[in-house]
């Protein structure tokens, strides 16, 4: 057995946990009042088939159902002296269901961790149980599920940092097994005997055999995104996240935890977003629940290990970069970015059929105001719309606009990717806008397969090498493609730090300029635009005008990536119908855009909903009495 499985796991990959099992055990008929690791005897199918169902979701890890398997606590069910055989049987069941999905899907792996709670006293209270007492009983546990081929060993749910350190120190003293250590909080970031939890986090990881430490259960995944920033300042190994479906609720006498999977899953994003490596749940959490993070997370994260810089292979004959054309020659949005020239753009998406004709009504509106360009987005949130590139076609052959494509690396293999990215250059489509891409599980088609095989910085620096004559494979091009180059930025990221450093690697591989999620906070993008002030390309804003309260509240709460401010929510709340809702939309945007216009090198205004005519009255290209 390998002692260090979860660490190499984890230098390769997220590391998805599994759910609460007392919960599923509850909702398969299991009275509250059981022993619920007492099934590992009597009923141990029951349990394999909840392992079997966090496995099938996703989780690359599963618990042993042993949090409450010590003396201890089995004593109140006259278990005591059957402590070591409830262990065993459970490390038995859950290597039965990660054995078999090995065999099953080609060799995955599935890592068994011997769970292992609190003893559930307060041993500060003396004389009830002692130090020695406590030793003898958590090393009774460690010792059965480390000698019966447990994985690693996982700590979860302990108020007491004193309790913890002890039963790590057991540990340590009784296997060679890696141990990830969760802590459990209130929502004032402070255990329940009051340490606060960058100083109990800071202790458990000055022990080497600790490969992860976090956080789980009590509370629900909005407050504990919260503490990530302390827990980071405090510890540099990996973050461990589980947390409870929300706060639990009574409803008909059943206790409900009331986060859905979907809700669930967006928070996982934010977890991955900010750096954390393992990302479970806790009470209230079901293997849909583990599903959904997974099917959003999972893509992601692939986009991110793609090379960052992809290396060019090279080929027989060494190619020789070409000098490229120079921006303010490749196109008539090239000449304004290098000449410093206000651009106004305006996003229109494409149908989800394949007439065109409302949507080239509405181009030419946008070239009679002297709007510079039209973006035409590709696949937004992951929906399935007429070709992005064949929509930039058909406006070429009815409009004289430029159109700025974007490019989405989700969908396309990378040799797909090349040959689009070759077919733009020869239909002389000339701005391209490089994006990453949402994941499908956001989108109507959660079940679609995401690709990935680059991100948007390593994809950048393939189309930054196109322009110097040279391809994927090493390849010289005879003649070299002579694209403007733009790349995406998120002024509002939970994780601003890990957002600037994605930035600055997409100005390293050749991004020409920028243009930003929607921009509501002008402080934020001020911020942003300060902390990025050596990365000398253009940045245009992207904005939104609000076409009602309900709008607003869907950008604010559903959008990844988008941040409103409170203000802005309750001044959309206090329009009377929907065109006051739409006349304040605009009203929010033009005092934006005034605050922020002599910052920007332009600004890209969507259509909400296809209403160009709100965005041309944004753009103050038309009055706006004529928008609604």
């Amino acid at each position: 057995m390998t002692p260090n499985k979860l660490s190499e796991l984890l230098s390769r990959q997220i590391v998805f946990g599994d759910g609460a099992m007392g919960t599923m055990l509850y909702a398969k008929g299991v009275f509250i009042n059981t022993c619920f690791e007492e099934l590992n005897l009597s009923r141990p199918q029951l349990v394999v088939e909840i392992h079997d169902l966090y496995i099938s979701a996703g989780s690359d890890f599963i618990e042993t159902n042993t949090f409450g398997a010590n003396e201890f606590k089995l004593a109140k069910f006259g278990l005591a002296d059957k402590t070591a055989q409830i262990n065993a049987a459970a490390v038995k069941i859950a290597k039965q269901s990660a054995n078999r999905a090995r065999s099953e899907s080609d060799g995955k792996v599935i890592l068994v961790a011997g769970g292992i709670g609190p003893l559930g006293i307060d041993i500060a209270q003396g004389g009830r149980i002692s130090e020695k007492e406590i030793i003898s009983i958590f090393t009774n546990q460690i010792n059965t599920l480390a000698q019966t081929g447990a994985d690693f060993l996982l700590f979860e749910t302990f108020h007491n940092l004193r309790e913890l350190l002890i039963a790590i120190g057991c540990a340590v003293k009784t296997c060679n097994l890696e141990i990830v250590a969760q802590m459990t909080i209130n929502e004032n970031n402070e255990t329940l005997y009051g340490d606060k939890i960058d100083f109990a986090i800071a202790k458990i990881s000055q022990i080497s055999r600790v490969a992860a430490v976090g956080l789980n259960c009590s509370i629900g995944p909005a407050a504990m995104l919260e503490t990530i920033t302390l827990i980071k300042k405090a510890t540099a190994k990996p973050i461990s996240l589980q947390p409870n479906a929300g706060l639990p609720q009574g409803i008909d006498g059943r206790t409900v935890y009331m986060c859905n999977p979907e809700y669930m899953a967006e928070y996982a994003k934010r977890f991955y977003e900010n750096g954390v490596k393992i990302i479970g749940g806790c009470c209230g959490t079901t293997p849909e629940h583990i599903r959904q993070m997974v099917k959003t997370v999972r893509p992601l994260h692939k986009a991110d290990l793609s090379a960052a810089v992809i290396e060019v292979k090279p080929s027989p004959k060494q190619a020789i970069a070409q000098k490229p054309v120079e921006l303010k020659d490749k196109s008539k949005i090239g000449e304004k970015l290098a000449s410093g020239q206000k651009i106004y753009s305006i996003e229109i998406s494409p149908p989800k059929g394949t007439d065109v004709s409302q949507l080239i009504e509405k181009v030419k509106l946008c070239e009679k105001y002297g709007i510079d360009a039209v973006n035409i987005p590709d696949g937004p949130r992951a929906s399935s719309r007429l070709s992005a590139m064949i929509t930039a076609v058909k406006i070429r052959q009815s409009c004289n606009i430029e159109t700025l494509l974007h490019f989405c690396c989700r969908d396309r293999n990378i040799i797909a990717m090349q040959s689009d990215l070759l077919g733009i250059q020869a239909i002389d489509l000339k701005n391209v806008l490089i994006i990453t891409g949402d994941p499908p599980k956001l989108g109507e088609f959660p079940d679609a397969t995401a690709v990935f095989d680059l991100d948007s910085i390593a994809l950048t620096k393939v189309v930054s090498n196109l322009n110097r004559g040279i391809d994927i494979a090493g390849n010289s091009l005879s003649v070299p493609t002579s694209l403007v180059i733009g790349v995406g930025a998120n002024p509002a990221a939970s994780d601003l730090d890990r957002e600037i450093a994605r930035f600055r690697k997409k100005v390293e591989a050749g991004a020409e300029f920028a243009i930003t999620q929607p921009v509501f906070d002008e402080n934020s993008f001020f911020k942003f635009l300060e902390l990025t002030k050596d990365c000398k390309i253009p940045v245009i804003a992207g904005i939104w005008p609000f076409t009602s309260y309900k709008n607003a509240e869907f950008m604010a709460n559903e959008v990844p990536g988008v941040v409103v401010p409170q203000k802005i929510l309750e001044k959309m709340s206090r329009t009377k119908d929907a065109k006051d809702g739409r006349k304040m939309g605009v009203q929010i945007a033009v005092e934006l855009m005034d605050k922020i216009k002599d910052n920007v090198a332009g600004f890209a205004i969507s259509a909400p909903f296809g209403n160009v005519n709100m965005a041309l009255a944004a753009a103050g290209k038309i009055d706006v009495s004529l928008s609604f």
